[in-house]
């Protein structure tokens, strides 16, 4: 099964980072983290590395969260980019 094996994570990472240069947005970027990451999982063994080896289902969960979770963190540091609209909660004539 590829999928178990940990170098096609990271290959698949190196991949998705690559794709990420020519399209801006850091999506694939949370995704390239998020496959990084489930290969060193499964690269270290482990309990967890045992599930996700065992269990497609459940490494693509772990993948999807791990992926969600660089995503979110990438959108923190990041933040807004330019040109994008800025939505306003608070109007500055209102007391």
């Amino acid at each position: 099964m590829m999928w178990s094996v940990w170098w096609v994570w990271l290959a698949g990472a190196l991949i998705l980072g690559v794709l990420e240069v020519f399209v801006s947005g850091y999506i694939l970027l949370g995704f390239a983290i998020g496959a990084a990451i489930t290969g060193i999982l499964l690269g270290i063994g482990g309990p967890l590395a045992t599930l996700m080896a065992g269990s497609l289902p459940a490494t693509m969960l772990i993948f999807a969260v791990l992926s969600l979770i660089a995503w979110a963190l990438l959108r923190k540091v990041v933040g807004v980019r330019d040109g994008q609209v800025k939505v306003w909660d608070r109007d500055i004539n209102e007391d």
